[in-house]
């Protein structure tokens, strides 16, 4: 059989809309994977989605396996053989089970003993004989949440409602749960019918007739285009979130773009309010004038065609109205409350059954906070405005808004601080004291915001260890990896001289006087060390730092984190120089020898009578103040070029003197040298861990 197009189509019911693109690419893994494995050749795979449908179609797919030579392995040749040369039973058994003559075994030694093997010819099946596999890979296909229908015992996203399976023109024959393949597939769910597919190429030109945009990409594309032309159109800006714009296309299988309006009243609400309203209950777009500002329309996407749209325009209108109008209603509702007269009832929200109220976080949330203030240098006015901003920070939890649209913390929080006279800078902390939310959001702004941000995360963090939650695995039901991951971030932002395992350990002490430790302190900031350091890690190789180069300067201490990324990222810019080769091999050899020095070994002077051994004596002392001072500066480049002035009296070094000399005294105090060098390069990173591959 010549080459032909292979596709495969499940028709489901609505899938989720969250759930569409990753089912899709899943599947086509799954099956690039399965021609892998048995040895099909073919042209491309192109994937497919609606929210009624998977699909992959593989071009030029081979008609028939490829022939390989392959081996296989036997008895050990001990077993294989009995003592005058004879082939065992066993031997005899292998050859028959392989379907060949003893005459065909030959020996191979492996891993030091010799097996018997056999080579044999491998005939490729024909391709129509294999595909009726491809059932197993459909059913492989991993979703967030599965379901069950009917009396089936299958579990899947949503119930199969057809199969397509076509080889060229001809059904590959499987069926799940009673559904059997055919060549038939099924329009859009209003417009289109069902249509008989003379062939897999006519798949993606088929279901577009019957209103079916098959291809993810191009459907998206035409929603923007479309959106596009109304903002020209219209002289309107609507932004495009991505986030949005994705779900909207996993929601319509034929996308047409229409805009409607509401009135202008609801302007009153703020922008952010009416915006989430819109995108979280309706799915629609905003519009803004060219100045930035909220205007009374909206965009949607309808899933069919330009017919009757005035009265899709009319029921959307209506729908959002009643929306906006329960939005205004608890934004009204919220104003007739200060934040301060809501504050007693967080002590009724339970934080945790171990760690009290909402009301106790907040107060920790202060303490600590001000801690943070304290060691940064915070002015009297930002330590104040610190204390509020911790006091309100929790306040808009139990505020109507807030309680309907959860992602609102903090905004609501800052918008209602706003209209109840607080200070800018607090109204603004109390938003961004959950920044950031997720990897590659941007950190707090300011200070105060930073302050809060901090002590929130460090409270979660640190209250969660004291009562052992921790993260194990794939499992990390309090995001403490991200709330760490964060907590890093905010301390390079904003580029604090302070050690952050400072502020663990009093955020520590302030956890254990009020009585919420059940586990030994020093258990426990061992394991928040760990912890961190991976977290130190996963950063650093995030902003493109070698592995090892991590490692490294991970090695070294780590409490200064703007100094620790910034040392990692200055030994990136030296890699691939012959220079620096040289540095890490003279900086290796000490590091390496000096761990066979006593602990508590120190150099007597009086020992050195080499002009080599004087001489790194004389210039690791002269180094040893300005290199610590430098890099207590953040001075890197300038630290490092006092260290690398170490590198040729090293060489120098170890050209003329023999460390492990005969006489114990003169050996034990050279190796005490190695030791006081060694603490002045680690100072900046373990170097002897740092890998240089040929090519480098």
């Amino acid at each position: 059989m010549n080459n032909q197009s292979l596709l495969l189509e499940v028709g489901l019911e609505e899938m989720p809309a969250r759930f569409v693109t990753d089912a899709m690419n899943n599947l086509s893994g799954l099956v690039e994977k399965w021609l892998k494995d048995n040895r099909l050749r073919y042209k491309n795979i192109e994937a497919y989605s609606t929210p009624r449908r998977l699909a992959i179609v593989i071009k030029g797919l081979e008609g028939t396996q490829r022939d390989i030579e392959e081996e296989a392995k036997g008895p050990s040749k001990k077993i294989a053989m009995d003592e005058s040369g004879n082939w065992s039973k066993a031997a005899q058994g292998f050859a028959r089970g392989q379907k060949v003559s003893v005459d065909d075994l030959f020996f191979k030694e492996l891993k030091g003993e010799e097996y018997v093997f056999v080579k044999k010819h491998v005939t490729g099946q024909k391709t129509v004989e294999l595909l009726p596999q491809l059932k197993d890979v459909i059913l492989r296909v991993p979703f967030p949440k599965n379901m069950k229908w009917g009396a089936n015992d299958l579990r899947y996203v949503r119930p199969v409602k057809w199969l397509v399976a076509l080889y060229g023109s001809e059904v590959i024959p499987f069926e799940i749960t009673n559904v059997h393949t055919g060549n038939e597939t099924i329009g859009h769910r209003f417009l289109g019918t069902t249509r008989q597919l003379a062939d897999a190429d006519s798949y993606v030109e088929t279901l577009l007739s019957e209103h079916v945009m098959v291809n993810p990409v191009e459907r998206k594309e035409a929603i923007r285009t479309q959106i596009e032309r109304i903002a020209e159109s219209e002289d309107w800006v609507i932004p495009i979130d991505d986030g949005l714009l994705e779900e909207v296309n996993n929601l319509v299988e034929y996308p047409t773009a229409l805009f409607g309006n509401f009135d202008e009243r609801f302007l009153k609400v703020p922008d952010e309010v009416l915006i989430t309203s819109m995108r979280e209950h309706q799915r629609y777009f905003p519009v803004k004038n060219k100045a930035g500002e909220l205007l009374p329309h909206f965009v949607t996407v309808r899933n069919g065609d330009h017919r009757h749209l005035e009265n899709v325009q009319k029921g959307n209108e209506k729908v959002l109205r009643a929306r906006l109008a329960d939005s205004e209603f608890f934004y009204q509702e919220d104003l007739k409350k200060s934040l301060d007269s809501r504050l007693p009832r967080l002590e009724a929200i339970v934080y945790h059954e171990k760690l009290g109220s909402v009301g106790d976080k907040v107060r920790r949330i202060e303490e600590i906070s001000e801690k943070i203030a304290v060691k940064t240098g915070a002015s009297p006015t930002q330590l104040n405005q610190t204390k509020r901003a911790a006091q309100l920070a929790k306040a808009d939890l139990v505020t109507h808004m807030v309680n309907e649209f959860p992602e609102l913390e903090g905004r609501m929080g800052e918008e209602y601080a706003l209209k109840f006279g607080e200070e800018a800078e607090v109204a603004k902390a109390i938003r961004e004291h959950y920044l950031p939310k997720q990897s590659g959001d941007q950190p707090p702004s300011t200070s105060i915001g930073a302050y809060v941000s901090v002590a929130d995360k460090l409270d979660t963090i640190v209250t969660s260890f004291g009562i052992g939650n921790i993260p194990t695995g794939s499992q990390d039901p309090h995001g403490l990896r991200r709330q760490t991951a964060a907590v890093l971030t905010i301390f390079l932002s904003q580029e604090w001289d302070v050690n952050l395992f400072s502020v663990i350990k009093e955020t520590l002490e302030i956890i254990a006087e009020k009585g919420l430790l059940n586990r030994d302190k020093v258990d426990v900031m061992k394991d928040m060390e760990d912890f961190i350091w991976l977290r130190y890690k996963n950063m650093l190789q995030e902003r493109g730092v070698r592995y090892d180069v991590a490692d490294a300067v991970l090695s070294t201490d780590i409490g200064f984190v703007s100094k620790t990324v910034y040392r990692a990222e200055f030994l990136m810019t030296l890699l691939n120089t012959n220079e620096f080769k040289k540095d890490v091999e003279a900086f290796s050899r000490v590091l390496n020898i000096a761990k066979k020095a006593n602990d508590q070994a120190e150099v007597n002077t009086v020992l050195l009578k080499e002009q080599a051994e004087i001489t790194l004596q004389n210039k690791a002392e002269e180094k040893q103040s300005k290199i610590a001072q430098l890099l207590e500066e953040g001075n890197i480049s300038d630290a490092y070029a006092q260290l690398k002035e170490l590198e040729p009296v090293i060489h120098d070094y170890f050209a003329n003197i023999m460390v492990m000399a005969e006489d114990n005294d003169i050996k034990q105090n050279r190796l005490a040298q190695m030791k006081k060098v060694a603490a002045i390069i680690t100072s900046f990173a373990e170097f002897q861990v740092i890998v240089f591959h040929a090519e480098e």
